[in-house]
Parts: C-alpha cells; sequence; structure tokens
C-alpha cells in the first residue's frame, strides 16, 4: 500500500495511491495522516472502495507526513560514507541530530539554495515512518512498529555543518526532499535484506548502494531512539546516508539552481526535486 499527503483545490488530504490515481481517504474528517495514524494506535488504514477517486497529475503532493511530530537522524550510518570521511573507527551508537518540520519538501517541489551558502549538498536516504508508538522498543520487536518506508533527500549547507554542527546545517527552509509517499512495511519486509538505493544528480548516479550496508539496521535505531524519546505514529527516522556525496568529490560538487536531484529506493519509488534559489 503507497500513503501519500496531498492538496487539492487547497484542500489538505491524504490517500491512498493505485496506480495513476489516488484514493481521497481524507474527505470524512481526519485531514492527514498523522491523525489517522495516532487515531488507530498506527495501524494502516483500511481501503474504502467507495471513497472518491482522483487522477494523481491533479493533485499537489505534500511530504507524506506533512506535521511529524519528531524527525530524527543518524549520521555516519553506513561503512563506505564512513570512509570516504576519513572516518576509521566504527560508532558504538548512533550518531544523532534533529531535523525541523518546516524543513521538509515534497516530491516535485523545489529544494532552496538558501543566499547564505553555495555549499548545497545532496544525501540520499531511507526515512522510515512510525506507525505503532512505544517506548525501549526491544530490537526483536522494533520493526513491528514500522508503518511504512519512504525516500529522504537530506539536503545540506556544508559550509554550516562545518562551523556550528549538522542540526543547523541541515535546517534550513525546504532542504529536506520527503517523499513521494509511504510503502507499508509489509510490502518491504527487512530492510537490512538489503534494498538498493541511487542518488542521480541531472541524470548522473552520483550514490548506488544498499540498506544492507548500514552500520546500525533499522530495528537498532528504533531500540536506541526509543530509550531517551518514547516514539509515537508519524514520528520519522532518516537512517543515513552511503558513499558518494559531493563534498567528498575532488573537486567537491555541490547542487545549483536549475539541478534535478532525485533518490530512488527499490520497492518503494523516486523521489525528485529540483533546485531553486531562495
Amino acid at each position: 500500500m503507497r500513503l501519500a499527503s496531498f492538496v487539492m483545490e487547497g484542500r489538505d488530504s491524504w490517500g491512498i495511491v493505485e496506480g495513476d490515481e489516488i484514493l481521497d481517504l481524507g474527505a470524512g474528517g481526519q485531514t492527514t495522516l498523522r491523525e489517522v495514524l495516532t487515531a488507530s494506535g498506527g495501524a494502516p488504514p483500511a481501503t474504502q472502495p467507495n471513497a472518491p477517486r482522483l487522477p494523481l497529475a491533479a493533485v499537489t503532493l505534500r511530504p507524506p507526513i506533512p506535521d511529524p511530530g519528531r524527525i530524527i537522524c543518524i549520521g555516519r550510518n553506513y561503512l563506505d560514507h564512513l570512509a570516504e570521511g576519513k572516518n576509521k573507527d566504527l560508532p558504538t551508537s548512533p550518531d544523532i541530530f534533529l531535523r525541523l518540520a518546516s524543513s521538509l519538501v515534497a516530491h516535485g517541489a523545489p529544494v532552496l539554495r538558501g543566499p547564505h551558502s553555495a555549499e548545497l549538498d545532496y544525501e540520499g536516504e531511507l526515512a522510515v515512518v512510525i506507525g505503532r508508538p512505544g517506548r525501549a522498543i526491544p530490537r526483536d520487536r522494533a520493526l513491528d512498529h514500522v508503518l511504512g518506508y519512504s525516500c529522504f533527500m537530506d539536503g545540506t549547507m556544508r559550509d554550516f555543518q562545518a562551523r556550528h554542527r549538522a542540526t543547523v546545517g541541515k535546517n534550513f527552509p525546504q532542504t529536506g526532499g520527503f517523499g513521494p509517499w509511504v510503502v507499508t512495511a509489509d510490502e518491504i519486509g527487512d530492510p537490512a535484506r538489503g534494498l538498493e538505493l541511487t542518488t542521480r544528480l541531472n541524470g548522473t548516479v552520483m550514490q548506488h548502494s544498499s540498506t544492507d550496508r548500514m552500520i546500525f539496521s533499522v530495528a537498532e535505531i528504533i531500540a536506541f531512539v526509543s530509550v531517551f524519546t518514547a516514539l509515537s505514529p508519524g514520528d520519522v527516522l532518516i537512517t543515513g546516508t552511503p558513499e558518494g556525496i559531493g563534498r567528498a568529490r575532488k573537486p567537491p560538487v555541490w547542487m545549483q539552481p536549475g539541478d534535478v536531484i532525485e533518490v530512488e529506493i527499490a520497492g518503494i519509488g523516486t523521489l525528485r526535486n529540483p533546485i531553486a534559489a531562495e
């Protein structure tokens, strides 16, 4: 099941994507997917055969979870990315930083390069959306708390990250591409078995890896994070990027207005965003 949030004629809604149509399930009152998940305790929504069907091309997609309570990101979580950053020692626990909901941008909408930095870098990542709430979740039951998975492009102002740490460099407006939808966990299984991840800049492959190269698996991330904060329906975990980032290239490659960045993950789809000047 593919779950998406969207705007249609000024009305916020959400629904299930089926082919080139979307079932409008927000017409009944609960206008955000997070509201639905909270009310159901995290259970995936049921298909409603009589729901209005809209052409997917006629709606404007929003981030799949437009209003997450938490966006918790993991840094340095792929072996080869660790090496390209000249880090020799494996981390003993996940490296955590936070994103704000105001930094998110939907599939198809522009990622913005602000006027204060020319060093806008790309990071293709797997996003995990929490369904069932929990605290101190055991690793062997962690995947039971996952609603599904999406694509994420963790746009980063590298000079601000270098001077002020990751939280500053990764929270500029409209720098976190998220979408196009959430694919429910039953269709994906355990990402530790390996989902192919590819990042393309203007059609050129910049990153190509698999989620089985993660240092900390999705289950391990959930178990660790849920010790220090309770996880709630609609929370989003961003699981780290593989090697091939622009900063590590010689010379560095920064995204420019007019570029197009794509993150494709097998079984989920392709997140596509043009780059624009803020």
